[in-house]
């Protein structure tokens, strides 16, 4: 609780700092004015301001703004025929994150994204990002690599509770600094950047090595000027290369099950690339996402290295069965739940197949263990999402996951699992 405080502390003395030249400019407005002396300019407005997107401080014109949000989701995870019992069923606080972000003299941003979920403190996002224009912004810091799709959406606003198997192939936060933008008022959006090396699907803080990772990222709307019905299609490509030494991944299901890792006597070591092409498409309640990742890396065990290949899909679907738009950051109900006017918010039917292949190199030359590492993982889901309102959902999934390999005696045992969420975020 100490580690809490401190962050919590840390982040209010933050919003104090930031916000004092805010409040101080009010205070002069309200200052009389002595005898004798020409009357002080007006001093521009300070608005404070609590609503679905959070408390917001803000001067008279957006050069300085504050505002401070978050989110929390309470999950559960239940597993079916779990005779085997690797899983346990259980609630859990999957993220808390407080939120503080801001704009200081009109074009420099900041954001501080700390999680206190499942029992640990861990820093996801701290940045600054320099914005001269749409076109044209710089950021540094720890943030999301311009890698996966379904990555770099928001946690509050993906559509199952978690992230299907290609996110697993693709760093989760890395250490480094980027260029992006958009042209084209949102045609074209880019992404260019250098960073520290993160092991897939995971998350760092420090390098090990000296090798960095270039990692960049194109994703085009090229109908999103006009009034087409394909103004809701989007197509990307985004791709990694870098030498990596050290540590290397372990690979989960959708119920958080690990299904593969390699031996620990195993390391990466040399050229790692990623390539993912991928895209979405938005028309009114329907929504369609797909993507798909490979990763390869020169594993070594002693004097033997081999590359290994990995790679990953998904298609996901989903449909507000209330009628509302579909996107991307979620669905916004256009009548929250109000039982007193017989209003309930809005509902959305979601399904999704995904697939991930660990490549045979990893088997055959002895980097994992045939009879605890599955070869692939493959999973159908669906889910059933209700928004209550802006700031509230509750979802519900059940996804089969069936595994080659993974036992002694052949395959692993399937994986049925049901999770729940309520989030609330502001």
């Amino acid at each position: 609780m100490k580690r809490y405080g401190s962050w919590v502390a840390s982040g209010a003395a933050l919003a104090v700092l930031l916000a004092s030249p805010l409040v101080a400019r009010a205070a002069d407005e309200k200052a009389p004015e002595k005898a004798g002396e020409e009357p002080a300019e007006k001093k521009e407005e300070v608005k404070v301001l609590a609503g679905p997107d959070g408390v917001v401080i803000q001067s008279g014109n957006p050069d300085f703004r504050i505002r401070i949000g978050g989110y929390a989701q309470a999950d559960g995870r239940f597993y079916a025929q779990d005779e085997d019992r690797v899983a346990t069923d259980t609630f859990l606080l999957r993220r808390v994150r407080p939120i503080l972000q801001g704009t200081v003299a009109k074009y420099f941003d900041f954001y501080l994204n700390p999680d206190f979920g499942q029992g640990q403190t861990v820093l996801y996002d701290a940045y600054v990002n320099v914005r001269p224009s749409s076109k044209l912004q710089f950021r540094i810091g720890k943030f999301k690599p311009p890698v996966g799709l379904e990555r770099l959406r928001s946690a509050q606003s993906i559509l199952f509770v978690e992230r299907a198997l290609p996110t697993a192939l693709v760093p989760n936060r890395d250490v480094g600094a980027q260029v992006h933008g958009e042209l084209g008022s949102g045609v074209v959006n880019y992404a260019v950047g250098v960073f520290d090396g993160a092991v897939d699907g995971a998350l760092i803080d420090t390098d090990g090595n000296d090798g960095k990772d270039v990692a960049g990222r194109l994703f085009l709307q090229p109908f999103a000027r006009g009034g087409s019905a394909l103004k809701g299609l989007g197509l990307g490509f985004s791709a990694t290369s870098g030498k990596q030494q050290g540590t290397l991944p372990s690979f989960r299901s959708g119920g958080q099950v690990v299904f593969f890792s390699y031996l620990t006597t195993a390391t990466a070591d040399g050229n790692h690339t990623r390539i993912s092409p991928q895209g979405s498409f938005y028309l009114g309640p329907i929504g369609v996402l797909g993507e798909y990742v490979r990763s390869r890396q020169p594993v070594r065990k002693g004097t033997d290295v081999a590359r290994v290949s990995n790679e990953a899909w998904e298609v996901s679907a989903s449909v507000v069965l209330t009628g509302e738009t579909a996107t991307a950051s979620g669905v916004r109900p256009r009548r929250s739940f109000d039982p007193a006017k017989r209003t309930w918010g809005a509902l959305e039917l979601a399904a999704r197949v995904n697939r991930l292949s660990v490549d045979r190199t990893a088997f055959s030359r002895g980097l994992a263990d045939p009879t605890k590492s599955a070869r692939a993982a493959r999973a159908w889901a669906v889910g059933l999402n209700w928004y209550l309102s802006r700031n509230f959902k509750y979802v519900v999934n059940y996804e089969r996951t069936t595994f080659t390999g993974g036992a002694g005696g052949g395959d692993r045992r399937p994986e049925n699992a049901i999770l729940i969420r309520s989030q609330v975020s502001f």
